[in-house]
């Protein structure tokens, strides 16, 4: 077994091994979820599961790409801008959890972190993400500085899309595999092989997870795991050109984020909701629809559109 494929390899054992572990610690802490009352009301019997679990894919991404000497240029920009990410969704954890402030970060305060952090990321990534591939053509445009505003509105788009849509047991994590998957066959067609092998390390890492992660879940992600999934999948695209493709790649996200949008809008300016409740998930809830159908449905569309996303690349 080469190094690589032992980095792979490793990034799925050391989030099995931790899990055991881990989880119990977290109990012990008492680094419990706190479920809002204002939610589908099956959810209170999930008070209490301990969250912040996204440490243990976060500890496994590391080690893997540490392993694997990955921490190099340029792939080196996707783990600084899954660890910035990360950071905030600790702090806001951290001060929900650990402090018992529920709301945690206030909103201007994580909206002012992560914007800066995007324009952190999108100086270390100027030279090489400034060209983005148009979706069904071969064009590339060169952004110029206009790269600087754009990184700003995609990570915030994306770490922000991921968070909401963590909301039923593995949800995310199966979502974000299957969005992963895409920039592995992008990989692939390029013959980028260290591309594709950090690709499939965080693909490992996240199936790993997901075993603690699936109905009914041991451990939560919370905003640690889903910003920091956001800040991966974001840094992935930003270095392969294609942040684009991530609204078909990601189409999933983008229902749930929209979801809000529509039902906030519609709300201030009729006093109508359009869904029963979102984001988009929680509407199939309320719909009668169980945890697990949902889960699964969402899974193979996000997974289709991963595959449409390749095809179209």
């Amino acid at each position: 077994m080469n190094v690589n494929n032992f980095a792979i390899l490793m990034s799925l054992v050391v989030v099995l091994l931790m899990g055991p572990v881990f989880i119990p610690f977290l109990n012990k802490l008492k680094f419990g979820q706190t479920i809002r009352e204002v939610g589908p009301q099956s959810h209170l019997m999930k008070q209490g599961t301990p969250t912040m679990g996204g440490i243990m894919f976060i500890v496994a991404v590391l080690v893997s790409f540490i392993i694997g000497g990955f921490l190099k240029t340029p792939y080196y920009t996707v783990i600084i801008s899954f660890l910035l990410f990360a950071t905030i969704g600790f702090v806001d954890d951290y001060i929900k959890v650990v402090l018992k402030r529920n709301l945690g970060l206030r909103a201007y305060q994580k909206m002012a972190m992560q914007v800066l952090f995007s324009l952190i990321v999108a100086y270390i990534t100027y030279d090489i993400g400034n060209d983005i591939l148009i979706p069904f053509t071969q064009v590339k445009i060169h952004l110029g500085l206009w790269y600087y505003p754009f990184t700003m509105l995609f990570l915030v788009s994306i770490v922000n899309s991921v968070n909401l849509t963590d909301g039923l047991d593995g949800l995310a994590s199966g979502l974000s595999i299957a969005s992963m998957i895409f920039f592995a066959a992008v990989a692939y067609i390029i013959n980028d092989s260290n591309l594709m092998n950090i690709s499939l390390i965080f693909i490992f890492a996240l199936v790993g997870f997901l075993y603690f992660n699936k109905y009914p879940a041991k451990v939560f992600m919370g905003d640690t795991g889903s910003l920091a999934i956001g800040g991966f999948i974001g840094g992935l695209a930003l270095l392969t050109g294609t942040p684009l493709f991530t609204i078909i790649v990601g189409g999933v996200f983008v229902m749930e984020t929209l979801s809000v949008v529509i039902q906030v809008t519609s709300f201030k300016l009729t006093g109508k909701r359009v869904f029963k409740m979102s984001p988009l998930h929680h509407h199939f809830e309320l719909s009668a629809w169980s945890e697990k159908k949902i889960v699964r449905i969402f899974w193979l569309v996000g997974l289709l559109l991963s595959i449409i996303g390749i095809i179209i690349y």
